[in-house]
């Protein structure tokens, strides 16, 4: 079979298995359909989590842009690593303790006003619907190229999906599909990892390969060799980095807040029995993570040489067949600009113009048939690639029906709806959040892992204080929580939407503020948003007695 036929073959299993999946574990509660009734298990909970966090942006795009920016590439795997153990030391069972749903939930009740609630709700929403554009966009990716449809058509596709198993389901239904997806993704990125090791470095472990000598009989290390290339090409050396320092530093630190503070992450803390549990939750999913994480590099720097050494001066009239079909999505472009028939792919370095463009995303869903992996790898990747994009998709789509059925309406509206009425109108909204997420899929304002690192940042600016305050001091009141929320996420949103939407030319080192991008500027927007916390809490009433207890019990050490 093709490499069509065998993407068929995959992605059809994986989808039944899926679907079954959700039709098995429907919500017949709100108990179940927002955190499972927390009965999950720590290392299913675990796994849930890791593959609910391991999104499009990690399985797809995270390798890509290590192979196209070296070095600098690391800051997402210190970032989103680093995060999670921020997240296990400092929020997880703490949060868990508190129980409830949400993470509006936590605001609203901690600081004892509907007001924070419903900020709350309206940052979970913004930050979950930027969010899920990337996973929308790396579905329509996926789609775009192995089913031999429009990168729209793709996004449609995926949509109808995710509506099924994330309404019919809810977080029960998502959390067993998860574990499901888990074992799909993580499969699908190690096995061509594993080939690739052993074809390029005579290594069967990715992470050993990385740093190992090549098996062409030069002795020369796999690094060296993309150093080389990069230079001869006109790029920089693969091991250099090109970013600034505080740039590196300020992107690492609002990815390493922005996962302690996204709220699809935290709620899956809610879903397990005992409080000791979501600790051990967390630790669960650090391992898993850490199998994908620690294979990342390796796949980048598989796929870097292998696209330098098959494409560069190759005769365009003998590209193989993977640079075609790829080259039918619009993903990858060629302009031969001085007419000689031969692919100049050059760095801005370099003397000679360079007539190859092509899209980062695509650089692990292809590294199989560059690489002249068998097609049944290929197929794998691609189910890989969708269940990554599509377990965070759900879980996305969870927060924000959670956010206006539970807090919104629930808490803040109509406090007397029944739980069948809720449990309604949170299949309804994410229903509605499918059809909006879709959109923004169509239209996203980047590529894969930018689009997840600006929600990131926004979640840092805006959660991260509010919820690490409202556990550890007993200070923290209304008024300052509702003020460092609305300024850090008001200023980090305004930050990225001018160099973003309003002046995408402008989008570069020079004419940054203090040099710090859009993906890491959420850290000065979390430093604003603790400032104004603090200023504004300084000046007015303290938290009432009962809500300096409630602290006060949340932090007590029991093992319950």
């Amino acid at each position: 079979m093709n490499v069509q036929a065998w993407t068929f073959v995959m992605v059809a299993l994986s989808f039944a298995l899926y679907i079954g999946i959700a039709i098995w574990s429907r919500a017949r509660s709100t108990d179940d359909f927002y955190v499972a009734a927390a009965q999950v298990s720590p290392v299913v909970n675990g796994m849930a989590t890791a593959a609910g966090w391991m999104s499009a942006a990690s399985f797809i795009s995270m390798a890509g842009l290590i192979a196209f920016m070296g070095r600098d590439g690391s800051v997402y795997l210190m970032g989103w690593t680093g995060g999670y153990v921020l997240l296990a030391l400092l929020l997880a069972p703490y949060l868990r303790k508190f129980g409830k749903y949400t993470v509006p939930d936590f605001v609203g009740d901690r600081y004892y006003s509907q007001v924070a609630r419903i900020v709350a709700v309206v940052c979970a929403i913004f930050i979950s619907f930027t969010y899920v554009a990337g996973q929308m966009r790396g579905v329509g990716i996926v789609f775009s190229r192995f089913l031999g449809v429009g990168i729209n058509t793709g996004v449609v596709i995926g949509m109808g999906i995710v509506f099924f198993y994330a309404v019919l389901g809810g977080m029960k239904g998502i959390t067993y599909t998860q574990v499901a997806q888990y074992c799909v993704l993580i499969f699908a990125f190690l096995v061509p990892a594993i080939f690739i090791s052993l074809l390029l470095t005579g290594n069967p472990i990715p992470q050993l390969g990385f740093g190992g000598v090549l098996t062409d009989g030069s002795g020369v290390y796999l690094l060296d060799r993309l150093d080389g290339l990069g230079r001869e090409l006109g790029f920089g050396a693969y091991t250099d980095g090109q970013k600034g320092t505080l740039d590196v530093f300020f992107i690492t630190a609002a990815l390493m807040a922005g996962t302690a503070g996204l709220p699809h992450v935290i709620v899956r803390f809610y879903t397990v029995p005992k409080v000791w549990q979501a600790r051990s939750s967390a630790g669960w999913a650090l391992l898993f993570i850490a199998l994908l994480y620690t294979t990342a590099p390796a796949v980048a720097a598989f796929a870097r040489a292998n696209l330098l050494t098959t494409v560069s001066n190759m005769p365009y009239r003998e590209v193989p067949t993977w640079f075609t079909n790829w080259e039918a999505t619009g993903l990858i472009q060629f302009e031969d600009k001085n007419g000689d028939g031969l692919i100049q792919y050059t760095g801005p370095a370099s003397d000679i113009p360079n007539e190859l463009t092509i899209d980062r995303d695509i650089i692990v869903l292809a590294n199989p048939e560059i690489a002249g992996l068998p097609p049944w790898v290929t197929g794998l990747v691609a189910a890989g690639g969708l269940a990554a994009a599509l377990s965070t998709a759900a879980g996305l789509l969870l927060v924000i029906s959670s956010s206006i059925a539970h807090d919104l309406v629930k808490k803040t509206i109509r406090p007397s709806i029944t739980e069948k009425s809720e449990l309604l109108i949170a299949r309804v909204t994410a229903g509605v959040a499918v059809v909006i997420s879709g959109y923004l899929g169509i239209h996203p304002p980047g590529f894969v892992a930018e689009v997840v690192a600006l929600a990131f940042g926004l979640a840092a600016s805006s959660f991260f204080p509010a919820i690490l305050l409202g556990i550890f001091t007993k200070k923290m009141n209304n008024h300052g929580a509702v003020s460092g929320m609305v300024a850090g996420i008001t200023f980090t949103s305004l930050y990225i939407a001018y160099f973003k939407f309003l002046h995408p030319e402008l989008n570069t080192a020079e004419h940054w503020w203090l040099g710090v991008s859009p993906e890491g500027i959420g850290t000065i927007g979390m430093a604003l948003n603790f400032l104004v916390a603090w200023v504004v809490a300084s000046f007015t009433e303290p938290p009432p007695l009962e809500i300096q207890q409630f602290v006060e019990e949340i932090r007590v050490p029991r093992k319950s």
